[in-house]
């Protein structure tokens, strides 16, 4: 924050050789759209129409990292009339907005005295921005602040000294320096401020199961939450893969903790998780298959070329329709309604009844909650044969993930022991996913060579590598397995 008579200091030489620039100045009307419990901005998304600069309008920005003086958004823009919010906008803030329509919740007007760093080589670094903002909204008194921002124009070794040296000037010019808040929060006030709607709190050693079991639950909400929009957008598979991720953990950890909760709440939520592990895990499929595929198929030889790219049209033919089929219901009630569900689950657990245990059985309880799938995994893996099938092999990799994922959750409860049990156990479920996607793999190129003649020389090729690897990870995925159930790593359970 700055003071409303401060002169902005000189920025020269924020790193060798730089130059400050000043600007002209900018007059910014902008309109800020949120639910009407502010549910946009208690996540920390911004939506708004500004008038008055360069470029679309339209603009929602959606938080990715935030420590100390940082704060790191990504910036989607779009055009778009004053007076109607774009689809493709309120697309983005649907997980956080849910049920609740976006309106309008402010208008602010920004007096912006831009101050552009350039480096010795005249590339862009970085602007100063000097804004006087006056607010009116009929939720809040009409105020007026001052604030002044870094905004970093290269990510280079030069931006933390850019930051530094920038923030030592406006400190000593008589600037506060404070975290940073978005304008609208700051010009909302205290209801802006509140916690999100799930909030996961770190667990200290005193925990309790049921605080692991809370822990558990708002972190694999809030990462549905925040990957969602990343999901819409598209361009980097991790955020499909972490909204699954954070969709089937949640529902192993309601199947490992079912003793402490209420039944008739715990199955509806499990399996509208299923389903929404299902329609993310289709696109999440093709991503693996394109990525492992696309490799193999680079190193086919030259007169098998076009087959391989046969291969590679069809599977990303393929991929474009799952996507389509996701974001469908990613915009649908069904979906909206879980997310919804999801957050009140978080906040209020339907506990079945508040335990007042001693440390002796809290420790006893979490052993049990990981006992479960334990015994569930042993049980299948006695079970097979001396050369067990591909079907068996898959289910013991999803109840060694429902295993891992048990005792990652009660880590906290008991100890480093259970977290190096859950290690184990992951490298088991690695090598049988290895395993299984060797094994979709080998599938999905008999059928495409079925169904494409011309690519059945490339398929045929590309199947016999994939075979060839299955036949090695059956051969070490026991191994694995070994290590794992040794009495030393297991002695708590």
């Amino acid at each position: 924050m700055a003071p409303a008579g401060l002169r902005l200091p000189d920025m020269t030489g924020l790193v060798p050789g730089a130059t400050a620039t000043e600007l002209p100045e900018l007059r910014l009307e902008a309109t800020y759209y949120d639910t009407e419990d502010l549910r946009l901005a208690r996540s920390g998304i911004t939506l708004r129409w500004r008038g008055g600069e360069p470029g679309p309008p339209w603009t929602v920005k959606i938080p990715y990292f935030a420590e100390g003086l940082t704060l790191e958004r990504r910036e989607i823009r779009f055009d778009g009339g004053e007076d109607e919010v774009p689809s493709t906008a309120t697309d983005l803030v649907l997980a956080s907005a849910r049920t609740r329509p976006v309106e309008p919740v402010a208008r602010l007007t920004t007096i912006r005295r831009p101050t552009e760093i350039r480096g010795d080589d005249g590339r862009l670094l970085a602007y100063v921005v000097d804004d006087t903002v006056s607010v009116t909204s009929e939720r809040h008194p009409a105020e007026r602040f001052r604030e002044i921002e870094i905004e970093l124009h290269d990510a280079g070794h030069s931006a933390r000294q850019i930051v530094d040296g920038a923030a030592v000037r406006l400190v000593a010019a008589g600037c506060v320096p404070e975290p940073p808040v978005p304008k609208l929060v700051r010009a909302l006030g205290e209801p802006a401020t509140r916690s999100p709607d799930v909030v996961v709190t770190a667990l200290g050693a005193d925990a309790t199961v049921v605080d692991a079991l809370r822990y558990a639950v708002a972190r694999s909400v809030a990462q549905v939450l925040r990957h969602d929009p990343g999901v819409r957008l598209g361009g980097d598979p991790e955020n499909v893969h972490q909204l699954r991720v954070g969709a089937r953990r949640l529902r192993s950890d309601l199947r490992s903790f079912a003793p402490l909760l209420q039944r008739d709440r715990v199955a509806p939520l499990r399996a509208e998780l299923g389903w929404l592990g299902t329609v993310v895990g289709a696109v999440r499929d093709h991503d693996v298959l394109a990525g492992r595929l696309g490799a193999h198929i680079a190193t086919l030889p030259g007169a098998d070329a076009h087959g391989g790219a046969l291969l590679q049209h069809r599977l990303e033919g393929e991929a474009d329709q799952a996507r389509g089929v996701m974001l469908e219901a990613l915009r649908g009630a069904r979906y909206l309604g879980l997310l919804e569900a999801l957050v009140d689950f978080a906040s209020d657990l339907p506990l079945r009844k508040a335990p007042g245990r001693t440390d002796r059985s809290n420790a006893q309880m979490a052993a049990m909650i990981a006992r479960r799938p334990w015994r569930r995994l042993t049980g299948a893996v006695g079970a097979l044969g001396p050369d067990p099938s591909d079907a068996e092999l898959h289910q013991v990799r999803i109840l060694a993930k429902r295993c891992r994922y048990a005792a990652e959750a009660v880590a906290p409860v008991v100890g480093p022991e259970a977290s190096r049990f859950a290690e184990a156990v992951e490298e088991v479920q690695t090598v049988l996913g290895d395993h299984q996607d060797t094994v979709v793999a080998e599938s999905w190129l008999r059928s495409a060579a079925a169904d494409i003649p011309s690519c059945g020389l490339a398929a045929g090729q590309l199947v016999a590598r994939e075979r060839s690897l299955r036949l090695d990870l059956r051969a070490t995925w026991r191994k694995s397995w070994r290590a794992a159930s040794s009495k030393k790593l297991r002695h708590w359970i």
